[in-house]
């Protein structure tokens, strides 16, 4: 079981940037796939991006395309997901999520959560 941390949430004006971060401890990192997901007040979780357990190759939500950039660091058992061009509709609580290898865009394929940080979007 590993256990996850956000940080970097906060309040930013449509158009600005900003970074998450995901601290994981408990187990070796580069075991887990790591994901980010999303959930808006009166919706389920949406998928946002997804990195592999064994190299660099992330995937993204049609969404976040262009939009969002994930990385992970194993060494220091971190991953970030740097957020460019913000909009009011990305107003929502960003929760990473991890997992023994996977490669699924399912909230219930993913057996950790951090406690969600809250991006709030300003117009």
């Amino acid at each position: 079981q590993v256990q996850l941390v956000e940080s970097g949430g906060g309040l930013v004006q449509t158009g600005g940037s900003l970074r998450l971060s995901c601290a994981a401890s408990g187990t070796r990192f580069s075991d887990y796939s790591v994901a980010w997901f999303r959930q808006a007040p009166g919706k389920g979780r949406e998928f946002v991006a997804m990195m592999n357990w064994n190299d660099d190759v992330a995937r993204y939500a049609e969404s976040a395309k262009g939009r969002f950039t994930n990385t992970r660091n194993n060494a220091e058992n971190t991953a970030s997901l740097r957020i460019s061009s913000l909009r009011p509709e990305h107003t929502a609580v960003y929760s990473c999520a991890a997992s023994s290898p996977v490669r699924s865009d399912l909230p219930q394929a993913w057996h950790s959560w951090g406690q969600g940080a809250q991006v709030t979007v300003s117009s």
